[in-house]
């Protein structure tokens, strides 16, 4: 299938039984398209959408009502994940002592130039200007992450080994100074959940690494419909005094990479500077060995990047704010009506995790088909239209996101709703699983077929699947191309080969992208 760009209109050929071919005159939501730039293809669905918005401080964003309902079902769902496992939540300041910081170089080193510092703690009014006054004795960051703040509890809470595992989590904002901010992807403030565990031994808080990885990986699966690659990364690119870092990281549909979580094993770095001991079994006093882990809210980047069309969003139902939206050709009582009764079936169905599907009327005082691309572009799993002749048929017409429609008995649609919906959510999956599959290369031989896919400029990019050396010149070499090795990959599908980069003799297997 062959795709032309005319304007805002798209022919697309569609070989026919015959073997002819037809040309289909269409029309779609969002411009430019993905292929013809996809960054700006991205501001524009969110904006479609009305996920989010820039606020007036620079770097931070605005979250609208449809992007804070996706947040909401992803903290419901992944926090539920969490419990599940053991752990409970926590809330810690916003404001971070600096001498906390400076405790553990390595974290501060790699989150320094991301810091804001508070430095006064109040306001007066100078020539009609205020202007801050009193500085503060000891300056206070504003929370980057929290290893730091929670170890000083952690050395409170924390006596014999009868206290561990101490298995906190915390669902809050954070902020890292941003460069060059783009919406839910790179903000200054971002929302995110932070796990933080104390072990009395190195194998069980490696294990707590391993589990939490494993539940990302599944949430990310089962609710979001992304496929991930799970894997370590390589030293230079952990968590700044971690002492191994895993990911997931998923694909994107321009190719680039985005991680989408990480688990840290800390060791007892954290442990040695917050001071955080604990009484064994035989009287010895030993220091912990902690991990840390967290997803934040450019999920929900992922989700738009990694299912989201030209007519805008596409959501996944089970983590959709509302799974289906009843569109009323006008808001006459007899259609109300029928919609109401149609709504109260729907929202009695159990769907998922004894969550019952959400249900939307819009009777909106507006044109049908303006009604209609609203919820297209806000990505919602079924669109339902409504009018007279449904009311009087006792049916209702289901649309799609080509445009057309088919109709269905109304004790039929209740009858097969969470079906339909389940069928929508394993679609996604595997459309993502297909595209993740098809733009993998694990055929690229040396440094010259490794340059060449990168500097084509090629839509999508390709994730390379190859062997690397682990020598960090090869990685310096990759990175010239703003290339980077995202993960070294638990499943290692072969045991020797040549770096792909140097030639030598090489015995990890890595992926390699371009990421967000």
């Amino acid at each position: 299938m062959q795709v032309y760009n005319l304007l805002c209109y798209v022919y697309i050929f569609d070989k026919i039984e015959s073997g002819e071919q037809t040309m289909k005159h269409k029309k779609f939501a969002i411009k430019p398209l993905r292929h013809e730039n996809f960054p700006e293809w991205y501001q524009e669905v969110v904006k479609a959408a009305e996920m989010a918005e820039m606020s007036s401080v620079r770097g931070c964003m605005v979250i609208r009502p449809w992007g804070y309902g996706v947040w909401q079902n992803i903290q419901s769902v992944l926090d539920g994940m969490i419990q599940q496992t053991g752990h409970e939540n926590v809330y810690f300041p916003l404001f971070i002592p600096m001498s906390f910081i400076e405790k553990e170089a390595d974290h501060v080193e790699g989150f320094a130039k991301e810091m804001a510092v508070v430095t006064h703690h109040r306001l007066e009014k100078k020539d009609g200007k205020l202007t801050p006054c009193s500085p503060l004795q000891e300056p206070l960051v504003v929370r980057p992450t929290s290893e730091t703040v929670i170890g000083a509890s952690m050395a409170k809470w924390v006596q014999s080994y009868r206290d561990l595992p101490l298995l906190l989590n915390q669902w809050a904002n954070v902020v890292r100074w941003e460069m060059r901010p783009r919406i839910f992807l790179r903000t200054t403030e971002f929302l995110w959940q932070e796990g933080h565990t104390a072990h009395a031994t190195e194998d069980e808080a490696k294990a707590e690494t391993t589990k939490m990885l494993e539940v990302y990986e599944r949430f990310l699966r089962d609710y979001l419909a992304i496929p991930v690659f799970s894997g370590e990364k390589p030293a230079s690119e952990r968590f700044p005094g971690a002492v191994q870092t895993l990911c997931v990281e998923a694909m994107m549909q321009d190719g680039k990479a985005l991680q989408a979580g990480t688990s840290h094993f800390l060791g007892q770095n954290f442990a040695k500077a917050a001071g955080i001991t604990f009484t064994d079994k035989d009287g010895q006093i030993k220091e912990v060995y902690t991990t840390s882990w967290g997803m934040t809210s450019r999920l929900i980047g992922a989700l738009l990047m990694v299912h989201g069309d030209d007519n805008g969003l596409r959501l996944p139902p089970n983590i959709a704010p509302q799974q289906i939206v009843l569109v009323l050709r006008d808001n006459s009582q007899a259609l109300l009506d029928y919609a109401h009764v149609l709504q109260q079936k729907l929202q009695a169905i159990q769907f998922i995790d004894q969550r019952n599907i959400n249900c939307r009327i819009d009777s909106r005082d507006m044109r049908m088909g303006d009604k209609y691309w609203s919820w297209l572009k806000k990505g919602i799993p079924l669109v339902i239209n409504i009018g007279m002749r449904e009311v009087e048929s006792s049916s209702v017409s289901i649309a799609n996101r080509e445009g057309g429609s088919s109709s269905i008995g109304s004790d039929d649609l209740i009858a097969k709703a969470k079906t339909m919906l389940n069928t929508i959510q394993a679609d996604m999956l595997r459309a993502a699983e297909r595209f993740l599959h098809a733009n993998t290369r694990k055929d690229v031989a040396n440094w010259e077929e490794f340059q060449a896919l990168f500097k084509d400029k090629l839509f999508p990019l390709p994730f390379v699947q190859g062997k690397w050396c682990e020598d960090y010149a090869c990685q310096q070499k990759a990175e010239e191309l703003a290339v980077t090795v995202r993960c070294i990959p638990f499943k290692q599908e072969h045991d020797d080969g040549a770096c792909i980069i140097c030639g030598s003799k090489a015995t990890l297997e890595v992926v390699f992208a371009k990421s967000y």
